[in-house]
């Protein structure tokens, strides 16, 4: 995963959306007014963060890559303030930033005693913006996604992101062919189709459809009534539960929360949706871009205020977590995603392993082997024939378990990476296409007859027979039952 880090200041991302100022005031609280009975506190300190939108960009800065950045601001001290605090942080393209005399930029002031937040103060103007604005905006929208990779709209309800906005950022986001990642804040999910990635938090989910989404079933009903609406994949952030990622077609991957100490998560979304971008453009298949968002969440939760994580930091949260270099889960991938991992293992000097087979029901014999080829390699690559396939090799009455059942029971074995599925008689064009290190098949075939051989030492790998468990068959099994 160092290797995708190290490509950041490559490339660039464009985030459109409610630029803002956060400002800290710190200080010490140790009596109470004669005035009223409020606290009094003295100053200790004073700072400003970019915030909204404007934290994207700063995140993605801070990771070296380089930030086109849109938005709508006041022509302000507060404005000024923000891109000196933007163009500190690194590559920030600040010329999208559209000042209009008519709004004040956004400042939030939270006044902090003891660690503690006793009171924040907004200073904004929210609302649709002038029609001659909204034009400025969209134009500069179109610019700052043309010369990037990678596009996040940041909709914080400020009034940047109008009807006009969504439309044209969307429109030219699909017609270029970008990736666009939305941070939602509208009740109405409609207004984001066409994206690629929507990133809500539970409240926002449940504003959007009505239902509750704290427990895994329920945020997996939760989303697939959004997705109904938005035609998108969701990513929803679930504060001390991490993150679950719901494909349209497939199943939902979750990743438990790495943070250990949680002090403010004011922006964390923002880092999640700027680390996933920066991912996704740096090519990172997508559930370890994920990953990767899910340590910088861990990362920024643990400091006070808005906060950015550094290359250094997440390279350093990784290190510290032996299970995090470019492991699938055991999730089921298609093969863009298959080649896309076996080319992150390969990137980490990682061996990767393939072993295929029917896998109907699962038996003492499948978890020695499976054992076995795990051992044999750093990740394991399991291919699944699909249900046409295992029915057209062992008749019309099988398989008994159906394909996804199948993928899901395999995905949960300990070793297993990824689990892919395949429809022809033979795992033949999965091998060519994934040129796999190690070649495991049971010890009943001899290696000139094992399918993919030939390819696997051809460059360099190994094919390895693994002992079978006498008396293990799921045909048996099948035959006993019927008896």
């Amino acid at each position: 995963m160092q290797t995708y880090l190290d490509l950041f200041p490559n490339f660039r991302v464009a985030v459109i959306g409610d630029v803002m100022l956060d400002c800290y005031m710190s200080g010490d609280v140790n009596r109470i007014s004669p005035e009223a009975p409020v606290p009094v506190m003295r100053v200790t300190g004073e700072t400003s963060v970019p915030g909204g939108a404007a934290n994207v960009a700063a995140n993605l800065a801070t990771l070296g890559m380089g930030t086109n950045l849109v938005g709508l601001s006041g022509a302000d001290s507060a404005r000024s303030e923000l891109i000196e605090c933007l163009r500190s942080r690194g590559d920030v393209d600040c010329s999208g930033l559209v000042a209009v005399t008519d709004r004040r930029t956004t400042r939030k002031l939270r006044i902090i005693g003891a660690h503690q937040q006793i009171v924040r103060v907004d200073h904004e103007d929210v609302g649709p913006c002038r029609p001659a604005a909204e034009v400025e905006l969209a134009e500069a929208a179109r610019r700052a996604i043309d010369g990037t990779h990678v596009a996040i709209l940041s909709d914080y309800g400020k009034g940047t992101c109008s009807d006009t906005i969504l439309r044209a950022v969307i429109d030219h986001c699909n017609a270029t062919g970008k990736v666009l990642l939305v941070d939602p804040k509208r009740r109405d999910f409609s207004a984001y189709r066409g994206a690629t990635v929507l990133t809500p938090n539970r409240k926002e989910l449940s504003d959007a459809t009505g239902l509750p989404c704290e427990t895994d079933e329920e945020a997996a009903a939760a989303v697939a009534k959004a997705q109904e609406i938005c035609g998108a994949d969701i990513l929803l952030t679930r504060s001390e539960k991490g993150l679950s990622f719901f494909p349209m077609n497939g199943l939902p991957t979750h990743l438990a929360t790495v943070a250990q100490d949680v002090f403010d998560v004011s922006g964390a979304g923002d880092t999640v949706v700027a680390v996933l971008a920066a991912s996704i453009a740096a090519g990172m298949p997508f559930i370890e871009g994920m990953r990767l968002a899910n340590h910088a969440a861990g990362i920024v939760v643990s400091k006070l205020g808005t906060a950015n994580v550094t290359r250094d930091e997440l390279a350093a949260s990784l290190a510290a977590d032996r299970t995090s270099p470019s492991i699938a889960d055991g999730r089921l991938v298609d093969l863009d995603e298959a080649i896309a991992l076996r080319a992150a293992w390969a990137a980490d000097k990682l061996t990767v392993g393939f072993a295929n087979g029917c896998f109907d029901l699962i038996h003492p014999g499948h978890i020695a082997l499976i054992r076995q080829a795990a051992a044999s390699c750093d990740r394991l690559l399991m291919a699944l024939n699909t249900d046409a396939s295992v029915g057209r090799i062992k008749g019309p009455s099988r398989p008994i378990q159906k394909e996804h059942a199948r993928a899901e029971v395999m995905g949960a074995i300990k070793g297993v990476a990824a689990v892919i599925l395949f429809d022809e008689d033979t795992p033949m064009e999965l091998i060519q296409a994934l040129q796999p290190d190690v070649l495991i098949k049971g010890a009943d075939y001899s290696i000139e007859n094992v399918v993919g051989a030939e390819i696997v030492h051809n460059r360099g790998g190994r094919v390895v027979l693994a002992e079978l468990t006498p008396g293990q068959s799921t045909t048996a099994l099948v035959a006993a039952s019927a008896a």
